[in-house]
């Protein structure tokens, strides 16, 4: 059913689409697949799964790629981007330092980023809820980790220091970030402390 339109990573309420973030890790399902299967000698049809992979990375190449504004859209003919795409590099999608996801990184910086802390979407009413809400913190992560990756450590530690200020008194994280630096949502959420601790072992890598 990967070809259907599904709800999204976010579960927005403006309506089922062929989300690309969906599409992305649909070919990371059928990448790993091969993979298992061919490191492990498993067996498995992965001449089909090869298609399928394909078919999923095409689709996001030809449809979710908007050349005009230079960036993956949040789905093909979208006007908003997605912060969820930050994690192209993360899975092997693409590379750091490919040119596409360069440029979508830059537009992230520009639009859904406001001092070091990241949006998963510009609040614009198309998700079919009302008023507006807090940056994410699972975003704010991916993106410190997609700029260590892009090589661009600097600006990645920066990120990743100001979010440490965001921490409660024993270093947990909800979901989200409000505007007075409130905790929101979920808390503590695991999939910020999972991309907190990626982001973390990463930038410590790529640092001297």
């Amino acid at each position: 059913h990967w070809e259907q339109p599904d709800e999204g990573i976010w579960e927005t309420r403006g309506g089922r689409q062929r989300f690309t973030y969906s599409a992305v890790m649909t070919w990371v399902a059928f990448e790993r697949a091969c993979r298992i299967s061919r490191q492990r000698g498993l067996p498995g049809p992965t001449n089909d799964w090869k298609e399928h992979a394909g078919r999923a990375y095409r689709f996001v190449q030809s449809e979710s790629w908007d050349p005009r504004y230079g960036a993956y859209m949040e789905f093909p003919g979208s006007p908003r981007l997605d912060a969820s795409l930050l994690c192209m590099p993360l899975v092997k999608f693409s590379g750091p330092t490919d040119p596409r996801f360069l440029s979508t990184l830059d537009r992230v910086g520009t639009e859904l980023v406001s001092d070091s802390l990241v949006r998963r979407y510009a609040a614009d009413g198309s998700d079919g809820l009302t008023g507006d809400e807090g940056t994410f913190n699972l975003c704010s992560f991916w993106y410190v980790e997609a700029l260590t990756r892009a090589g661009r450590t600097t600006e990645a530690r920066l990120v990743f220091e100001k979010m440490l200020t965001y921490a409660n008194h024993v270093g947990l994280y909800a979901e989200e970030i409000g505007p007075s630096g409130e905790a929101l949502g979920n808390f503590p959420q695991a999939f910020t402390h999972l991309a907190l601790i990626s982001a973390a072992i990463h930038l410590d890598r790529a640092l001297p």
